[in-house]
C-alpha cells in the first residue's frame, strides 16, 4: 500500500496450503501447529486490532488442525499484554497483536518502554490496514466535516472519546486539531467499546473511532459519520468524503495491526506460521468481511511486514516529537 496508502488485496489467487514444519532444523519441532496457538490481544475487545485478527482467526479454523486462542490483555497503552508475548517461549505456540501504537508510536512515546519492538519481537504477518472514521452524537449540528470544524471552533475545549491513548484514533484526532488549529479535550477511555458506548449515550459529543467499531453503529443510525481518514474513500462507504478531500489536504492516518512473534523464534517458525496467514488473508470471505468494517487484508512476507514496521516506527516518531503528543489528557 506504499508506506500508508490504504489498498484492497488481491483476490482470486489460488488459497496456498499452510506449511507445516518439517522435522530438520534444530530448532523446530517436527510439525507447526501441534496444538492450539495462543494469540495476545494487547487491547481491550472490539476494537479493530481485536475483531479483524479475530476474523483471521476463524477462516484459518477450515485450514489448521488446530485454532487461534485470542487472550485480551488489555491496560498500559499496550505494554502489557506486548511483555507477555516477549517474555513467552519462542516455539510458535505465543503470537501476538503488533500494531501501530506497541510497535511504531510506543517508542516515541515512553522514554523509559520496557521492550525494544526491533529487538524483542519478530514481524509475522501484517493482517489489515484500515480506516478511522469521525463520528459525531446526532444532537451536534454538524452534518459535514465543514460544519464540524466550524463547531468546534465556536465551542473550544469540546471534549473528544478515544480508545485509549496513544491510539491511532488519538493519534488521528490530536494531529487533525493541530493541522486545523482546534482546542480539543481528549478523554481517553479503556477501549473503542465504552468510548462508544458514551458517544451513542450523548455523554460525549464526538469520538474518533477506527471504522471497524464505528461504520456498525452509523449504519444503525445511532451516531453520524462524517468523514474517514484514509486518502481515498471507502469502497464499501463510496458516499463518505475523507478528511484530506473536505477539511485539510493530504491527511491520512491509517490503522494497521499483524502478527508478532518472541524474539529468538525459528526462522522455519515465522515461515509457516506466515504460510499459514497468507492462505487466510488471501481467502475472498475475509476480504468480504474485513471490507464492511473499513478495512483491506495485507498479505505479505514476515520480511515485508518488518521493513513496514521500520518505516512506521521512523514517521510516528517524528509525528510524536513534531507534534510533542503526550499522555496527558
Amino acid at each position: 500500500m506504499g508506506n500508508h496508502v490504504i489498498r484492497r488485496a488481491v483476490l482470486g489467487a489460488a488459497l496456498l496450503t499452510p506449511a507445516l514444519v518439517q522435522a530438520g532444523p534444530e530448532h523446530a519441532p517436527a510439525a507447526w501447529p501441534a496444538r492450539p496457538v495462543r494469540v495476545v490481544v494487547p487491547f481491550p475487545p472490539g476494537q479493530s486490532m481485536d475483531v479483524l485478527p479475530r476474523i483471521l482467526g476463524e477462516v484459518l479454523l477450515r485450514q489448521l488442525p488446530h485454532p487461534l486462542i485470542f487472550e485480551n490483555r488489555a491496560g498500559g497503552v499496550g505494554v502489557p499484554g506486548t511483555e507477555a508475548v516477549i517474555r513467552a517461549a519462542p516455539d510458535g505456540y505465543t503470537l501476538g497483536i503488533g500494531a501501530m501504537s506497541t510497535l511504531a508510536v510506543n517508542p516515541a512515546l515512553l522514554p523509559h518502554l520496557s521492550y525494544d519492538p526491533a529487538r524483542d519481537l519478530v514481524p509475522v504477518a501484517q493482517v489489515f490496514a484500515g480506516a478511522q472514521a469521525v463520528v459525531v452524537h446526532p444532537t451536534v449540528p454538524a452534518r459535514s466535516m465543514a460544519e464540524l470544524v466550524d463547531w468546534l471552533r465556536a465551542n473550544p475545549g469540546t471534549r473528544y472519546a478515544s480508545a485509549g491513548p496513544a491510539t491511532t484514533p488519538h493519534l488521528a484526532a490530536e494531529l487533525l486539531a493541530r493541522r486545523l488549529g482546534l482546542v480539543l479535550e481528549h478523554v481517553a477511555y479503556r477501549g473503542s467499546g465504552p468510548a462508544m458506548a458514551d458517544l451513542v449515550a450523548g455523554v460525549l459529543p464526538m469520538m474518533v473511532d477506527s471504522a471497524s467499531s464505528a461504520l456498525p453503529q452509523a449504519r444503525a443510525g445511532r451516531v453520524h459519520l462524517l468523514a474517514v481518514t484514509t486518502a481515498a474513500r471507502l469502497p464499501g462507504w463510496p458516499e463518505v468524503p475523507t478528511v484530506a478531500e473536505t477539511v485539510s489536504p493530504g491527511f491520512e492516518v491509517v490503522g494497521w495491526g499483524g502478527l508478532v512473534a518472541p524474539a529468538g523464534t525459528p526462522t522455519p517458525l515465522i515461515e509457516a506460521i506466515n504460510a499459514a496467514a497468507q492462505a487466510g488473508l488471501r481467502d475472498p470471505m475475509l476480504a468480504g468481511r474485513f471490507a464492511e468494517l473499513g478495512a483491506v487484508p495485507m498479505p505479505g512476507t514476515s520480511g515485508v511486514f518488518a521493513a513496514f514496521v521500520r518505516s512506521e516506527m521512523v514517521r510516528w516518531g517524528e509525528v510524536v516529537r513534531a507534534a510533542d503528543i503526550r499522555l496527558e489528557g
